[in-house]
């Protein structure tokens, strides 16, 4: 044990990290052969005078970074590595604390090594896209003879758009949609932007799902709205509380809440248009991934239950298409299709026309309904594997949320680390995980770390090996029910 004797200063920086980077230079000059056992963390920290938890910290970022191994049963050991030069130490911030527990930090470090496998849930499977039809309707659209496609289009998106989103929508998701009243924008973050300058006023209250879509949330508080956190319920939002919140405009993801995944039921639907009747207030729904349902046959759209015209339905292609077309949409009822029209009028449409008239030959020609089965077909076998190796792998350290549709789905993780702790593990192994903290508006003191796994970007294959290394990064840091 004599010939451990970092020098450690109180005070100045955290011990922790201070015998991280002691341990990072005597690996590096091979003062510490590969191979050698490290003293156990009881014994170090009462060689050392200091605490466990100190220890154990710089040895988990040790082994996180790939200094060390652990063997069941027989502690730590430097790894067998030949390095091909001196590794620079100081620049990686190491893992907090396993004691500081949630620090309500989403952040991590820079990845450490490359990115093998990216669980990311807006994540779609471009492998399957069709290119070739895609740029065949692309380049009819740039023929010279339609040279009006250059310039500026409808500011509410070009008709023979419209008219298809219109016509898919009432056949797929019951929306009740005449042409006239779809809006075309670029991305739902654009749509939430044009409803807050339709809505008015600086300091009005908009209730939003808490968890929700923190990126909808920014776009509320950066146009000055007050955002209304509302807890949820096991059938989602609490109707209860939104009634008591005094709010009369409410934004929620109801065919798969954002991050938990609840599919809100027929009956919890009614009540919340009974509220919004009673109140006169407006519900804007956002259907993000609702052609993915992969229980039963997908629930009608609550605009579709909609009788008194309360009802904002929101949709966007960048989930079952493409992001980067950068075109999303958004239902009116006919009193504030008026007051758009008034408002509004002089705002330009923010979607490229050309590709609006792409989509609009992708849709009129069949091709929408032909991948949107294919990808159905796809996204269900890629969430079969999903959730079956995260039971076979992580079972007893984990709770499932939002098995029944859209593209990813809800993990919490039993550990003492943080969100932010066990992201950072994960990507020192080549894993990018992507915590759900953010989702919270107020966080829960003894929630547990949860993160959104997305599976529509990789292959089966990947998604079955990146989980089974997840589980095995993590296992060290998770307890059992």
């Amino acid at each position: 044990m004599l010939e451990f004797s970092p020098h450690l200063v109180e005070g100045s920086e955290a011990l922790y990290l201070q015998l991280y980077r002691y341990f990072c230079a005597e690996i590096q000059s091979r003062r510490l052969p590969s191979g050698m056992r490290l003293p156990s963390v009881r014994a170090l920290s009462q060689h050392l005078r200091v605490s466990k938890t100190t220890v154990e910290t710089a040895y988990h970022q040790l082994l996180a970074e790939g200094y060390l191994e652990s063997r069941e049963r027989s502690g730590f050991y430097v790894v067998d590595v030949e390095w091909d030069e001196p590794v620079t130490t100081g620049r990686r911030r190491p893992v907090p604390p396993a004691s500081s527990g949630q620090d309500g930090t989403c952040l991590v470090s820079a990845p450490a090594k490359k990115i093998r496998y990216d669980f990311h849930q807006a994540r779609v499977d471009a492998e399957h896209f069709p290119f070739d039809i895609w740029r065949r309707y692309s380049n009819q659209c740039m023929q010279q003879e339609n040279s009006g496609v250059l310039y500026y289009g409808d500011r509410q998106g070009e008709l023979v758009l419209r008219e298809e989103i219109a016509r898919y929508l009432r056949q797929a998701r019951g929306v009740q949609a005449a042409a006239e009243q779809v809006v075309i924008g670029a991305g739902t973050q654009t749509m939430i932007t044009l409803l807050g300058f339709l809505f008015g006023l600086r300091g009005q209250m908009v209730a939003m799902e808490d968890p929700g879509y923190h990126g909808v949330r920014t776009v509320f508080q950066q146009l000055g709205f007050q955002v209304q956190p509302i807890p949820l319920e096991e059938d989602g939002i609490d109707v209860e509380a939104l009634g008591k919140s005094g709010a009369r405009l409410v934004y929620i993801t109801p065919s798969h809440q954002d991050p938990t995944g609840i599919v809100m039921p027929y009956a919890k639907r009614l009540k919340l248009l009974q509220w919004a009747k009673r109140t006169g207030s407006y519900i804007m729904e956002d259907d993000y991934d609702g052609e993915f349902r992969y229980n039963g046959r997908p629930i009608p759209s609550l605009q579709g239950l909609d009788t008194e015209g309360r009802v904002i339905y929101l949709g966007t292609f960048s989930k079952a298409l493409l992001p980067t077309i950068r075109i999303s949409y958004m239902v009116l009822p006919p009193p504030l299709l008026a007051v758009f029209k008034e408002k509004l009028q002089d705002f330009d449409q923010s979607a490229s026309r050309v590709h609006q008239e792409t989509l609009a030959l992708f849709m009129k020609n069949g091709d929408w309904a032909r991948h949107i089965r294919k990808m159905r077909t796809l996204y269900r076998k890629k969430h079969e594997v999903l959730l079956n190796v995260l039971q076979q792998e992580l079972g007893e350290h984990i709770r499932i949320m939002g098995q029944d549709a859209g593209m990813s789905v809800t993990v919490e993780v039993r550990s003492a680390y943080s969100s932010a702790q066990l992201a950072q593990l994960a990507e020192a192994a080549g894993i990018r995980v992507h915590p759900a903290c953010h989702k919270w508006l107020i966080p829960a003191p003894d929630r547990l770390p949860s993160f959104q796994l997305g599976f529509g970007g990789q292959s089966a294959e990947d998604i079955e090996a990146g989980i089974r290394l997840l589980a095995q990064t993590w296992r060290p840091y998770l307890s059992g029910e």
